[in-house]
């Protein structure tokens, strides 16, 4: 937003000009009807659960409401989606026991054969088998629908073709056929599988409900006047354009429409992220969402529903979110070369031991089986999701929180990092940065009988007045004087602290170079009278956190550009920009301008991180390849970033782009680990070394699969953020 606003309604003399009042007018922006979240948040999203969103079409009501049914029934249904993992492989889980006991081979090995085989043990086996392949493979074949239909085989393929493969083989062979059982591995592979998602899906925060906080934004009723003069509480979905609401004082205002009587501050923070209240009398605009400040207003409205400011936004966030681009996972990428390599392999070594070798079906068979489910081992299934719950954990140690997986993956490509000023860079609330004397009192002098007549204002600017000194004076006869300041005794005194708009109608002029550079460095500032003389002036401005400039000259040191993104003039940007030293900046950028600007930077070719707090960046951090909130900011920038920042600290962006570095170079690791042993497992289960009377067997190839998945486990927890 433009540079900070003080509460005066004439600052003329400060030559700042709001730019942000009509800038839902400006917007252009296509009105389509609404439909259901599409971003993919999660890996386990973008791979397989895509099968439980598709076609949940919601239409658009023209209310804003009408974005939190959906919204909220998609967080409902992604609980739903992890409840039923949950669930699935729990009674799974139950079931492989008495499945393990029944085998023939796990029987053999331990010994208790004879002691537990009965009539019929084959067909209770095969009957818990069919349960277990059906219930708990059941997401895995509807993914595996689903990735054939999109054309994007991944990990839902390899893992239904292994379970498949064994299950029908298997079953041939209880029923009649000579062969090996394979039954324990599918089951194994199933639990095994089912909890990697399960751990995955916990690892990772909620499905986005940024559309549901933006609605919840907007008041139920309004308070709408009546021909006759009375005052009607109605719902929002009655008012329409040309209708007059009456506004109180804390209340939200309920639609975008312009103020035709009274005098007041609206807090627009909600919508722009900018902290400091803007003044509105007659003629001025007000949008809807925003919270009426001090005075009582009658509103006309002049626009509702999805022609509305907010719905606008709220169509900004849900395009963005559709539009981002789906980045297959590292996991899905192993997954189709191992595909790839079981069908090939199982497919020769049928033909050569059938062609070739001239060995019976049956034979030919066993090993072509053998390969395929050896090929899809049981650590691929949790290489990923094991240094991804390590890495969560990891991160809320150091202060943030993952959200969206893939983008995190993407973090370590980072080349930009695109930061929102206020609330990011800055504290995002006013404070004095300065005090200026024209007479003999002393700076803290000034500050006190100013602190003092503003104690008794409920004004964001009075407060951070009030708050900068604990010495305070006795207050008498306290007034505001609206749209100009404020006035009363203090300690005996007349004092009145006002506008520079108020010193111009009054005839009182100042000449000194120290306010003219405050002003050049877009500060506000206020005047302080006492007893009719112009005793010195305060200049407030949003406070830079500490920690700014260190995060940016570390993100330097990493090669990683930082440019500033700013709704304020140039000149508050000019001066913020060379404080904290970014690389480059935009300033004047209306909210709905910022997703523009972070596709302009990623046309340049960059990979783009987006950090910011304000709802105005939502739009923003769901079009940037990384999406970054600082926790401290609104509900709605929070739920649309891929990663929050817990302890508002921006240092925190080097930490995230480290650890995602790390945790991919883990990832890696761990699947190399939980692949590598197919590079000996499937030429011996194909039987290369036949000759020589070397054949791998289900019960060797599944301890080379546990070694793997116990290899995978240990390099997983060695993560650590230096």
């Amino acid at each position: 937003m433009e540079e900070f606003k003080d509460r005066f309604k004439d600052d003329s003399d400060m030559s700042k000009k709001h730019i942000h009042h009509d800038s839902h007018e400006d917007m252009k922006h296509t009105k389509a009807e609404h439909q259901h979240l599409n971003k993919e948040h999660t890996h386990h999203e973008e791979h397989n659960h895509h099968m439980h969103h598709e076609g949940h079409n919601h239409e658009h009501t023209g209310h804003e409401h009408s974005h939190e049914g959906h919204a909220h029934g998609h967080a409902g249904h992604h609980a739903h989606m992890v409840a039923d993992f949950k669930k699935r492989f729990f009674i799974s889980t139950v079931l492989t026991i008495p499945l393990l006991i029944l085998s023939p081979l796990i029987q053999k090995v331990l010994g208790i054969r004879e002691a537990l085989s009965f009539g019929g043990d084959l067909y209770v086996l095969w009957a818990l088998a069919t349960f277990i392949f059906f219930y708990g493979g059941y997401p895995f074949l509807k993914g595996f629908y689903d990735e054939m239909r999109a054309r994007q085989p991944g990990m839902m393929t390899l893992i239904s073709i292994a379970i498949t493969v064994a299950y029908l083989y298997s079953s041939v062979v209880v029923f009649g056929l000579s062969g090996k059982i394979f039954f324990w591995e599918l089951a194994t592979l199933i639990d095994i599988m089912l909890l990697g998602h399960w751990l995955e899906m916990k690892s990772v925060m909620s499905a986005s409900r940024a559309l549901e906080k933006l609605a919840s934004l907007m008041p139920q009723d309004a308070h709408k006047l009546m021909p006759d003069g009375s005052i009607k509480d109605v719902p929002l979905s009655q008012l329409k354009p040309g209708d007059v609401v009456v506004v109180k004082p804390g209340e939200r205002i309920p639609a975008d429409g312009v103020v035709i009587d009274g005098e007041t501050s609206v807090n627009e923070s909600m919508l722009t992220g900018e902290s400091v209240p803007v003044s509105k009398k007659k003629g001025d605009k007000v949008i809807g969402g925003s919270i009426n400040g001090e005075g009582s207003i009658k509103v006309k409205i002049e626009k509702t529903g999805k022609d509305s400011f907010l719905a606008q936004v709220i169509e900004l966030v849900k395009k963005a979110q559709e539009s981002k681009s789906k980045t297959q996972s590292l996991a899905d990428r192993a997954a189709v070369w191992l595909t790839i390599i079981a069908l090939t392999a199982g497919g020769i070594t049928f033909l050569v031991w059938t062609f070739w070798a001239g060995k019976d079906v049956a034979f030919s068979l066993e090993r072509t089986v053998t390969v395929m489910v050896i090929t899809c081992p049981h650590a691929l299934g949790l290489a990923i999701p094991l240094v991804v719950a390590v890495s969560s954990a990891l991160a809320a140690a150091h202060g943030f929180l993952i959200r969206n997986r893939t983008a995190f993956e993407q973090a370590r490509d980072i080349q930009a990092v695109v930061f929102d000023k206020t609330g990011t860079l800055t504290e995002g609330r006013f404070g004095v940065s300065d005090v200026v004397s024209f007479s003999d009192l002393s700076d803290d002098e000034i500050l006190k009988y100013a602190a003092s007549l503003e104690s008794r204002s409920e004004h964001s600017i009075a407060k951070a007045i009030a708050s900068s000194t604990k010495d305070l004076l006795e207050v008498e006869e306290f007034r505001a004087i609206p749209g100009k300041g404020a006035e009363g005794r203090v300690g005996g005194k007349f004092v009145q602290i006002v506008s520079p708009g108020f010193l111009k109608e009054q005839g009182i002029e100042y000449n000194d170079g120290r306010v003219s550079k405050l002003f050049s460095e877009g500060k506000t500032v206020v005047f302080v009278l006492i007893d009719g003389d112009l005793k010195g002036a305060i200049a407030l401005s949003d406070r830079i956190r500490d920690e700014s400039k260190e995060a940016v000259l570390s993100l330097k040191k990493m090669g990683i550009k930082s440019i500033m993104l700013t709704g304020d003039n140039k000149k508050v940007a000019e001066w913020v920009a060379k404080e904290i030293g970014v690389d480059e900046y935009f300033a004047e950028v209306l909210p709905q301008e910022k997703s523009e600007k972070i596709k302009e930077i990623q046309k340049r070719g960059l990979v783009v991180a987006m950090v910011g707090d304000g709802i105005n960046d939502a739009p923003a951090l769901v079009q940037a390849d990384v999406g970054i909130a600082i926790g401290a900011g609104t509900d709605v920038a929070i739920e649309s970033a891929d990663i929050v920042l817990v302890k508002n600290d921006p240092r925190d962006v080097v930490n995230v782009i480290r650890l995602a570095r790390l945790t991919y170079g883990k990832m890696v690791q761990n699947l190399m680990w939980a692949t590598g042993y197919n590079l000996i497992a499937i030429p011996l289960a194909a039987g290369v070394l036949y000759g020589m009377g070397i054949l791998l067997s289900p019960a060797a190839g599944a301890v080379l699969m546990s070694l793997s998945t116990v290899i995978v486990a240990i390099n997983a927890k060695l993560l650590k953020l230096n």
